[in-house]
């Protein structure tokens, strides 16, 4: 009879718990690296760069030039920042 309500009482504080496990994509998506501000702005420039580069004919000396062109077109598009002081 004892045992009987231990087992009761053990089967009643027992809880369940269910664990929702995550889709892949939400996996995958966890798992990306944090890609910065700084580096999408780069990555951008990088892109227009080789715009310019493909536009001249993909001649070779232009690098510079054509890095410094993309910089000032994409920087430009970015609002300057606002002092809070």
């Amino acid at each position: 009879m004892e045992t009987q309500r231990g087992q009761e009482k053990q089967m009643k504080s027992r809880r369940v718990v269910v664990r929702r496990t995550k889709s892949p994509e939400a996996v995958a998506e966890l798992s990306k690296p944090a890609v910065s501000a700084c580096d999408d702005i780069q990555l951008l420039i990088a892109k227009r760069a080789y715009e310019l580069h493909v536009m001249r004919g993909y001649r070779g000396g232009y690098a510079v030039d054509d890095w410094l062109e993309a910089e000032r077109e994409i920087l430009s598009q970015i609002p300057p920042v606002q002092g809070g002081g």
